[in-house]
């Protein structure tokens, strides 16, 4: 490892993902990027200063904590800083924010992950890498990244989301058990619609309205769909897909916390999405459509929500399947 005071910039971009899944409950999660190309994420820059110290910057710069001690990307540093024996790095970290807080897109996630890697990658003096050669230094601190993203993720939750931290880390569509994950395929001609409301809901509040245990009947009926699901996947069965593409689990119970949810799923079904829920614990609205219709389920679904008075953006959607990874650009956000 090179001399700290001799270390370069590190600027790492942390993609957009989608907790849940619609059948996964904490367990499946996808990384995910706008076909348009633009970056949906968080970018985290370090570099070498006098003095540590945290700036924001972006458009969502104003929703997360200024003070470092919050800061989840400044709490995910640190933690790859004190599991390598150092206590205060003199670092200038930068988090330029561009995904709304509260809102069902792993912003959380974003800022945890992309903070874990940019220390790592700086503490390492890594130099822009060839994508190969990022994803192989990233494979080698898989758990390191893992543990410092999970721990900050958990001040900001109560507990460590694995199914959005995984995906944004790693990218692709993740089944998640505790620290162990299996990237699942995804149908090339099926695309993530999602849609964003101008509104807020933290996974605490979304979490609160959730019954504390399930039914056997209710149980056995949502393994069986996650197991129909996966088995879909492999099989690549398109019927078997969309029969099994429901949320049982959650959204009954999380619906009634967003205004227009029901019309906004009613339009996605109406111009062709094969399933429709809540992205990760909302309010984003996450649809499934074949790539011929997906942007007339994105038009319709912001539709839906104007008509509760709600303004939201929609982007059309691939799987991400690089995670986090070195860049140059800025992010465009929401």
């Amino acid at each position: 490892m090179n001399s700290l005071d001799n270390c370069p910039r590190a600027r790492v971009f942390a993609p957009a993902s989608v907790g849940n899944f619609i059948v996964g409950f904490d367990v499946l999660g996808a990384a995910i990027r706008p076909a348009s190309g633009e970056l949906l994420g968080d970018i985290v820059d370090i570099s070498t200063a006098t003095l540590p110290h945290l700036r924001l910057v972006g458009r969502w710069a104003h929703a997360v904590p200024a003070e470092p001690g919050h800061n989840l990307a400044w709490l995910a540093a640190q933690a790859v800083a004190r599991g390598r024996g150092l206590e205060q790095p003199r670092w200038s970290v930068v988090l330029e924010k561009g995904l709304p807080v509260g809102s069902g897109l792993g912003s959380s996630s974003a800022s945890a992950v992309a903070g874990a890697v940019a220390a790592a990658a700086w503490l390492d003096g890594l130099a822009r890498l060839a994508w190969p050669d990022f994803e192989r230094w990233r494979a080698d601190h898989w758990l390191e990244l893992l543990d410092a993203a999970g721990s900050a993720e958990a001040h900001a939750a109560g507990a460590a989301h694995l199914d959005n931290v995984v995906p944004c880390l790693v990218g692709g569509l993740q089944l998640v058990h505790g620290r162990t994950n299996h990237r699942l395929p995804w149908p090339s001609d099926l695309k993530l619609v999602l849609c964003s409301p101008q509104l807020q809901l933290t996974t605490k509040a979304a979490r609160a309205v959730l019954p504390a245990q399930l039914d056997l009947g209710s149980a056995v009926d949502h393994s069986a769909r996650l197991a129909t699901f996966v088995h879909a996947l492999h099989t690549h069965n398109s019927r078997l897909l969309a029969t099994s593409l429901v949320d049982t689990i959650a959204e009954p119970h999380r619906a009634g916390l967003v205004q227009g949810f029901g019309a906004v799923k009613s339009a996605a079904a109406a111009t062709g999405a094969v399933a429709c829920s809540l992205s990760g614990a909302g309010p984003a609205v996450l649809a499934v459509a074949p790539a011929g219709c997906a942007p007339a389920v994105a038009d319709a679904m912001a539709a839906a929500f104007a008509g509760f008075a709600s303004a939201a953006t929609t982007w059309v959607c691939d799987i991400d399947y690089q995670g986090a990874r070195q860049v140059d650009s800025h992010v465009t956000g929401q």
